[in-house]
């Protein structure tokens, strides 16, 4: 057990080691704008002094060449570029000194491969070749060409790299134009990226598999050799659950039990209805001692049952006469309960006087007397059952 433990722990630790980062991926195609400079080697000594930059090299102070092209996932690259350079006087052009200053113009095509396809990918440095075709006006010859171009681009970011390049231009149609070399350098965006994982990426997530598969199998190891325990103390779990919810049970029986006690008791004083007082009395008269005669045997009946007695006027009189006449019938209501034997302490009192008529019979409102009867009267509310 501790044996797979370990081995379980030397995985996870493995493979929380072997995470994919962004180094792990690349740019797999995307569009791409290039701005930069140009160099035009038009000398016509083919290769020969062919870093003479200041015999044989035209260039401007000035960006002069544009580029746009897009980038697909097989490493294949179309692109559209424009150049714009100068033959300046003393240059050596064609095999001679140039004595007159001319424009030099390029419209080229070109389709290249991403040499990472074949030497291994890199999320920084890309080299490349192409071929391609394009028109250019050179030394006031106009002329089209069969292009072929080497270079490389290095990458600061996902979006931002460096593009060095050189190409071959041979003239297609002119016999007078001659072949020449441009060179080109220049900072290069790309926009609307796929990414996705370079090959060592690749086979680090194929290993982080692996282990995860192998930490997988070390833990149905583990999960096996603990299941005979867990079904004994699942077994245990559910016998206390069962006893839990037998007690629950019980106990919920109970509380419905008490529940219906008190809603019976409640039925039991709700059924005796209220008692009743005559205009200006606070004297019990028949019907109302009927009433709490009954009231009396209820409490007797469930000695553990306190009340609340509230007494009430109807609004004929003043509210002073009406506090004080509410006053006298809570105190005969209670005092009569107690003569039948309740005990004075299960029993509180209080009046309202005409605060809490039951109709619209006020001091505004004309009633007949059978609704100012219905707002004499003493309730009866449960405290404690």
């Amino acid at each position: 057990m501790v044996l797979l433990l370990c081995v379980s722990f030397n995985l996870l630790q493995a493979q929380e080691e072997l995470q994919l980062t962004e180094k792990d991926s690349i740019v797999k195609s995307s569009w791409m704008f290039g701005l930069g400079y140009n160099i035009v080697d038009d000398s016509g000594d083919v290769f020969h002094e062919l870093f003479s930059f200041g015999k044989q090299w035209n260039t401007l102070a000035y960006p002069s060449r544009i580029s746009i092209g897009r980038y697909f996932k097989s490493g294949i690259g179309v692109e559209a570029i424009g150049s714009y350079n100068k033959y300046k006087v003393g240059k050596f052009i064609d095999g001679r000194t140039n004595l007159e200053e001319t424009d030099y113009y390029g419209l080229d095509a070109r389709l290249t491969y991403d040499l990472n396809k074949l030497i291994g990918e890199t999320g920084w440095f890309d080299p490349y070749i192409g071929v391609g075709a394009g028109y250019t006006e050179a030394n006031n010859e106009s002329r089209a060409t069969y292009n072929a171009v080497v270079g490389f681009r290095t990458w600061f970011s996902d979006r931002i790299g460096l593009d060095f390049s050189s190409s071959g231009k041979w003239a297609a149609n002119n016999d007078n134009a001659t072949n020449h070399l441009q060179h080109a350098a220049g900072v290069v965006y790309q926009f609307g990226i796929e990414k996705g994982l370079s090959k060592k990426g690749e086979a680090k997530l194929a290993l982080i598999e692996e282990m995860a598969e192998k930490r997988q199998k070390e833990q149905d190891s583990i999960a096996s050799v603990q299941r005979e325990k867990e079904q004994a103390a699942l077994a245990a779990r559910l016998a206390k659950e069962r006893e839990e919810a037998s007690l629950a049970a019980a106990e919920k029986a109970k509380v419905d039990a008490e529940k219906k006690r008190e809603l019976n008791i409640k039925r039991e004083i709700d059924a005796l209805g209220l008692a009743y007082f005559d205009l200006n009395s606070s004297y019990l008269n028949t019907k109302s001692k009927k009433v709490l005669d009954g009231l009396a045997l209820v409490l007797q009946k469930h000695i553990e049952l306190e009340l609340k007695i509230s007494s009430y006027t109807d609004s004929r009189g003043t509210s002073k006469y009406n506090n004080w006449l509410s006053e006298r019938r809570v105190n005969r209501t209670k005092e009569y309960l107690v003569k039948k034997g309740v005990d004075v302490s299960r029993l509180q009192t209080e009046a309202y006087g005409e605060t809490h008529l039951l109709n619209e019979c006020d001091d505004n409102t004309y009633c007949e007397e059978e609704k100012h009867q219905e707002n004499r009267r003493s309730e009866f509310l449960i405290t404690k059952f």
